[in-house]
């Protein structure tokens, strides 16, 4: 009789290669016991094996869905960066949907510290991994970080934005505040995740990037799918 480590393994192979897409249902438990001659001890186990790995979510009214994939932390991003000159991780690639000068909503003015209406320079993007969107950024900078780095007005992207304006700024990213919060999906949102329905709920991360020395150098807005495995690192040492 097969362990529950067979079974976490054997749906980590579909999971990984495709063969189990993001959203898609996962057999029930009573299922996992039929197929496999299992008590349901141990399908129930392996269930809990796959959600703790961020493979698989609830979901209300499908029970047990594969889980889009999440996003590496951005301590992570920041070390990639430095290790390999991209802060993407592995398969991921991004695609610009726009650049420009916006006024900032009170979201954005709120955190940059400035006036509603401000206007600020603005780089949004769709990040996919294995050809799956993973989620949608608005990258928010102020004029002082786009006089530093004229780069981020180009419609080129490979995730180190953020790094390369503190490179020139001359000074390192040193703390990160992220608050997150659930809301119903726009069209447009919808259209480039992927998702279809009338009303479909969203994770939103408001992410605020201060630099050594005190300056604001990034406020970022990231929508992901609402069963997407979000991980937030926090060193204390």
């Amino acid at each position: 009789m097969p362990g529950y480590a067979e079974i976490v393994g054997e749906f980590r192979r579909r999971i990984e290669s495709g063969e189990l897409n993001p959203g898609d249902r996962m057999p029930t438990v009573r299922e996992v016991m039929d197929t496999w001659g299992v008590s349901m001890a141990t399908a129930s186990r392996a269930y809990k094996e796959l959600k703790a790995a961020g493979l698989t979510t609830g979901s209300s009214g499908a029970g047990t869905v594969v889980a889009r994939p999440g996003s590496p932390t951005i301590a992570e991003r920041v070390r990639n960066h430095a290790a390999t000159g991209r802060a993407l991780g592995a398969g991921e690639t991004s695609r610009i949907l726009e650049i420009g000068t916006v006024g900032a909503d009170e979201t954005v003015a709120s955190r940059l510290d400035v006036a509603p209406g401000t206007p600020v320079h603005v780089r949004r993007r769709v990040v996919s991994r294995g050809g799956v969107p993973v989620h949608l950024s608005a990258s928010y900078y102020l004029p002082f970080v786009i006089e530093a780095t004229p780069e981020l007005t180009e419609p080129v992207s490979t995730g180190g934005s953020r790094e390369l304006a503190a490179e020139r700024l001359g000074s390192p990213q040193a703390r990160v505040v992220e608050e997150v919060n659930s809301r119903l999906a726009t069209d447009p949102e919808k259209a480039a995740l992927g998702f279809s329905g009338d009303f479909v709920m969203v994770t939103q991360v408001i992410r605020t990037v201060y630099l050594a020395d005190g300056r604001i150098v990034e406020v970022a807005v990231r929508v992901v799918g609402s069963e997407t495995f979000l991980r937030f690192e926090t060193n204390l040492l």
